[in-house]
């Protein structure tokens, strides 16, 4: 693999992904494959590395879709289950690999603890539990994973401090509301944006369109890609064709590379 980075979407929907279970909602009954999104998730390969943001509870099935046969890195946004439910589904690299070196907000760790105990257990364990090697991270922290600078960038989920990142010249944000000035000059320069829009109302603790197109504009990078998408948005190709050039509706297994 070239020192290039090659990402693909995961995953793009919001909490109950698209089609939600039981809603009639025309979105929601779609027939275009571009309307169908699983939990947030996006696999960054670079080199010969592996690194997934966030394994939600559609992670086995997302994985089936885009083999891989190492795990390199697990970079955790926050806790809410739609971005972390799927942490069990490591136990096929942990077999072949060891300990998945996971990186994350110490709140986070310890709510993964709370919930995920048998992985986290040092005494007695199950035999067929993964495990994990844990780094703690937080807004001024940089990572390096194996020769790749990472910066985690703190944003505001409503009122929850969560994490992005900035993995060369690509970020990744979701579950966005509000963005510090500090914060901000993080994502300077990049070339690709990766950012949440949820739906076209306002929401207390996500961007909606309009205001992440107003994100995207400040940020100013050369392509940005909206992510963590409601059936609320819409259908994919209307509001895709009503976007400006440099702008994106994400798509579940979309591949770009930076």
């Amino acid at each position: 693999m070239s020192e290039a980075l090659k990402v693909t979407f995961l995953g793009t929907g919001t909490s109950q992904g698209i089609p939600i279970i039981g809603s009639k909602h025309p979105v929601c009954l779609s027939d275009n494959p571009k309307d169908k999104r699983l939990r947030v998730s996006v696999l960054v390969q670079w080199k010969n590395y592996n690194y997934v943001i966030d394994c939600g509870p559609d992670f086995r099935q997302q994985l089936l879709a885009n083999p891989i046969d190492q795990l390199d890195a697990v970079l955790f946004t926050h806790e809410h289950a739609d971005h972390t439910a799927g942490i069990d589904d490591i136990r096929p690299f942990f077999f072949r690999q060891g300990d998945i070196p996971i990186y994350a907000h110490s709140r986070v760790v310890d709510s993964l603890k709370r919930r995920f105990d048998y992985i986290f257990a040092k005494e007695n364990r199950y035999p067929g539990a993964p495990a994990v090697a844990i780094s703690l991270v937080s807004k001024e922290d940089t990572i390096d994973l194996n020769g790749l600078k990472v910066t985690p960038i703190e944003v505001l989920h409503n009122k929850l401090p969560i994490l992005g990142y900035r993995l060369g010249d690509f970020v990744y944000l979701t579950d966005v509301k509000t963005v510090s000035k500090t914060e901000l000059e993080k994502l300077k320069g990049c070339k690709v944006l990766v950012v949440n829009a949820l739906r076209l109302e306002p929401h207390i603790s996500h961007l909606n369109l309009e205001e992440a197109l107003a994100f995207a504009k400040e940020v100013g990078a050369v392509e940005t890609y909206f992510t963590h998408i409601s059936h609320l948005l819409g259908f994919h190709d209307e509001v895709e064709k009503n976007l400006p050039d440099n702008v994106h509706l994400a798509y579940d297994n979309l591949k770009i590379t930076i």
